[in-house]
């Protein structure tokens, strides 16, 4: 089964960023990625096993209830793996120093919380961003990026995880279906 977790972002967000975004849209030539699907992955795996799906929920839950909850926002862009040669667009995510080494121990048990319960995990190293869209070819989205620096959305508090299951091609045109499994609350 196709999984990740993450942090999923509240309709104010998302709502603060697609308004920024929607008069611009028509002039991108790449494919937007769905508002309703912006989340912050923390781990991710093509293939976790189904008989391992209860001991995942319980490592994901003993994860979640050793880290403190914490506060987010989008500001800024970037693309990977560069502007000049960019597949994927992207806002930045905005943490105080407290919360950014928060962000990357949750994003580091919930990686292992998966490992643990026998899936084979991205191993890419953990960089948070929301996925905005995605080029066929690489291309240069330098303009993009700047347009995306000086975007600063409102902060939202960050209090639970949830562990999503992804359902390639059963979307709206044909990209994947996200269902939320389980949540997870954060300490």
């Amino acid at each position: 089964m196709r999984m990740f977790v993450a942090v999923q972002s509240p309709a104010e967000a998302v709502e603060h960023l697609d308004e920024f975004l929607s008069p611009r849209r028509e002039a991108a030539a790449f494919r937007w990625s769905d508002p309703e699907q912006w989340h912050l992955t923390l781990a991710f795996s093509e293939s976790v096993p189904e008989r391992g799906l209860d001991e995942l929920g319980e490592r994901m839950a003993q994860v979640a209830a050793r880290r403190p909850a914490f506060d987010l926002r989008v500001a800024g862009g970037g693309a990977f793996p560069d502007p000049d040669r960019a597949r994927v667009l992207f806002a930045r995510l905005a943490v105080d120093d407290d919360a950014a080494s928060a962000l990357e121990a949750l994003a580091s048990g919930c990686r292992a919380a998966m490992s643990g319960a026998g899936a084979r995990v991205d191993g890419q190293r953990f960089r948070p961003h929301l996925t905005l869209g995605r080029l066929g070819r690489p291309d240069n989205v330098t303009s993009w990026v700047r347009l995306l620096d000086a975007y600063d959305g409102p902060a939202w508090h960050v209090d639970e995880l949830a562990l999503v299951a992804s359902h390639l091609g059963e979307g709206r045109r044909r990209r994947p279906r996200h269902e939320v499994v389980e949540t997870y609350a954060l300490a």
